[in-house]
């Protein structure tokens, strides 16, 4: 068979504008475009010996060692005037397969990618935390990356980001910014940031609240007066929150609760869904920002009201995922049946309907 070339696979890839590509045994090449598999049937399934080649053309000497005895690697690379990749390497029944996802070298702003306002406004934050959070393929990498750029061409401040691997690639303006990579740069997103606040920050970016460890170190930074952003792989505010307490040992989640209610600046969930003229794909999104009411309900342990707190909150920008569908909905961008599928609460989205249209 002829060599497949994984340029040629990545610049189809671009060109199509798919957000991932799949290498995998048994099949052609396969791109996500919008959201859906769609092999690249021109390319003949591949063999265990095709998907490694193609996939070991793009690592480092090293990179595949790492990889050879981790049996696990998240990387990136950029290939110049197409874009830049975030690469996740695995094993699938002893073969090498992977996942690419583009990064564009781009940044586009805010308004481009149709964040509220209230969403933007995150980067004029003096302190506090702010938590990116949806499933994965949902656009936290790049409505982080957007808020961050905002800051970086507006604020005279010093920007430090630890990310595994690093996704969108910052440059000097304004703000000064330094980007670490979790391997590369440090060992661990933990070990980075007990060390963060010597490195005088002014804003703190952490990938990925993993674990107890790091989402401990994250309030700590935003309590000592820094503004801290983070992800989390959680599908509504009251989730975010409750997931948040629960990686603590029951001992220590009331002392938890109340250092949340007083660091918290805000949440964005977020989800893109299936435009109904199938040109792509619509964002939706559940903004929580905590005013006095909400913050009581974190101390006082009454997180079930917070979502109807969030519902009577949109004089204030906030919006449940339910209100941000229904407004999808009515203006023809998705529709009803994908509207319903999206909603963890199709109930309340229905009582939405049903008043609004």
């Amino acid at each position: 068979m002829a060599e497949i070339s994984i340029r040629e696979l990545l610049q189809k890839m671009t060109e199509q504008g798919a957000s991932d590509l799949h290498i995998a045994v048994g099949t052609p090449p396969v791109l996500r475009i919008h959201g859906l598999l769609e092999p690249m049937n021109e390319y003949p399934k591949l063999t265990p010996e095709d998907s490694q080649e193609i996939i070991y053309s793009v690592m480092n000497e090293e990179q595949i060692s790492s990889f050879e005895t981790e049996r696990e690697l998240d990387m990136s690379f950029g290939i110049e005037g197409m874009s830049r990749f975030r690469l996740n390497v695995y094993r699938d029944r002893g073969s090498v397969v992977a996942a690419f996802r583009s990064i564009p070298f781009e940044i586009r702003s805010c308004e481009e990618l149709g964040l509220p306002k209230v969403v933007a406004d995150f980067a004029y934050r003096p302190q506090g935390l702010v938590l990116i959070c949806g499933p994965t393929g949902s656009g936290k990498s790049t409505t982080l990356a957007s808020v961050l750029d905002k800051i970086n061409r507006e604020r005279p401040v010093h920007i430090i980001t630890i990310e595994d691997p690093i996704e969108y690639l910052h440059q000097h303006n304004v703000a000064t910014i330094n980007q670490r990579e979790v391997n590369a740069d440090t060992k661990t997103f933990a070990g980075a940031l007990k060390r963060v606040l010597r490195q005088d920050p002014d804003v703190i970016l952490i990938g990925e609240m993993r674990d107890q460890e790091t989402i401990s170190a994250a309030i700590t930074v935003a309590e000592t007066g820094h503004l801290a952003f983070a992800t989390l792989h959680t599908n509504d505010a009251l989730q975010t929150i409750n997931r948040i307490v629960d990686v603590f040992p029951a001992s220590q989640q009331d002392q938890v609760r109340t250092q949340l209610s007083f660091v918290l600046e805000g949440i964005c969930v977020q989800q893109l869904i299936p435009r109904a003229d199938g040109m792509g794909r619509a964002l939706g999104l559940e903004v929580m920002l905590p005013n006095t009411a909400i913050r009581s309900l974190i101390r006082e342990q009454k997180l079930q009201q917070i979502p109807s707190m969030i519902e009577i909150g949109t004089g204030e920008g906030m919006m449940t995922m339910n209100q941000s569908l229904f407004r999808l909905v009515k203006r023809n961008v998705i529709t009803m049946d994908m509207a319903f599928k999206r909603s963890s609460d199709p109930e309340g989205l229905r009582r939405l309907l049903e008043k609004g249209l």
